[in-house]
């Protein structure tokens, strides 16, 4: 019997269980992969308070899973496959496995960005592909870039590159954006920025790093060579909130799980942190406090419930 487990152990996951684990709660991470979530995949942390050396994604993340199990948190490898409610409030995760019981749940389970599948793009993610530009326009400064995309984060992240990058092209596979009309305005007023129409990223090319991208325009399918140094693939991304929806929890049309302002759902119980929540901004600092939230509403709602784990 657990008092809080939390589900994920990225960013969002580990802080939650620093928290709740500091508020004396039997606390449990059950994570199906490594610790780290997507900030694993990145080569170079430039954003974090207190971090300046810029630490790899993975050196970060191992430094917030040893100052969590300082605090005696329970880490499990596992991959939750459903979870069930029991008698007085208490909710039982199941995995392939085990089976934990526990007084409250924080979903902490992240998103997914949509990738392109084009040649070469699993290979440079994170040596120069890259799905977040606020994350990683600092690494680009003065370098030509693309965006990948048509939407409204597409033309906002060109908006957000352009006073760092030396160019920004905006790559849309169709003849038509589908960003807000002002963000098209913006865009098509800033002298730094190229919008290109009807026009797809074949392949990414490069060794160490990015050093190209080959596009083909879709109407006449003509091929080509774009010298970047960096690419930004914004398509969207992909909660991974559908074990939170099997258990009643409300999320948007988007598939994110709406949360009040203390992380809590509409399934009493149930909160969420990080990427997987509707929120404006999706960053390792704002995951991170998204999880102190999160534990912090969650202590609160065990110590209501008078009944502790042993």
């Amino acid at each position: 019997m657990y008092d809080i487990a939390i589900i994920g152990g990225g960013p969002a996951g580990m802080s939650a269980a620093i928290y709740a684990a500091r508020g004396g709660m039997k606390t449990i991470v059950l994570e199906k992969l490594s610790c780290g979530g997507q900030m694993i995949r990145t080569n170079e942390i430039d954003n974090y308070p207190g971090f300046g050396d810029n630490p790899t994604g993975g050196e970060l993340a191992e430094t917030i899973e040893k100052h969590a199990k300082k605090f005696d948190v329970e880490f499990a490898s596992e991959n939750v496959k459903s979870i069930e409610n029991a008698e007085y409030g208490v909710k039982v995760i199941h995995t392939r496995r085990n089976k934990y019981m526990t007084k409250a749940i924080i979903f902490a389970t992240g998103a997914v960005p949509k990738t392109l599948g084009a040649a070469g793009e699993a290979e440079l993610t994170g040596a120069g592909v890259s799905y977040c530009a606020t994350c990683d326009g600092a690494f680009f400064k003065d370098k030509e870039v693309c965006v990948v995309g048509g939407g409204n984060t597409a033309i906002e992240d060109a908006l957000y590159l352009a006073p760092i990058c030396k160019k920004v092209y905006v790559l849309n596979r169709s003849g038509k954006l589908r960003a807000a009309a002002s963000l098209v305005e913006s865009a098509a007023k800033n002298s730094k920025i190229q919008i290109i129409m009807n026009t797809v990223v074949e392949k990414f090319n490069g060794t160490t790093s990015l050093e190209s991208v080959t596009v083909k325009n879709t109407v006449t399918d003509e091929k080509s060579t774009l010298k970047v140094s960096g690419a930004i693939v914004a398509i969207g991304i992909t909660p991974s909130s559908k074990l939170a929806k099997d258990c009643g929890v409300e999320c948007c049309q988007l598939g994110f799980i709406k949360t009040d302002m203390y992380l809590a759902t509409n399934v009493k119980g149930i909160f969420a942190a990080g990427d997987v929540r509707v929120s404006p901004l999706r960053q390792v600092i704002t995951a991170a406090a998204d999880g102190a939230v999160a534990a912090t509403t969650a202590v609160n709602y065990v110590n209501e419930l008078g009944i502790k784990s042993v």
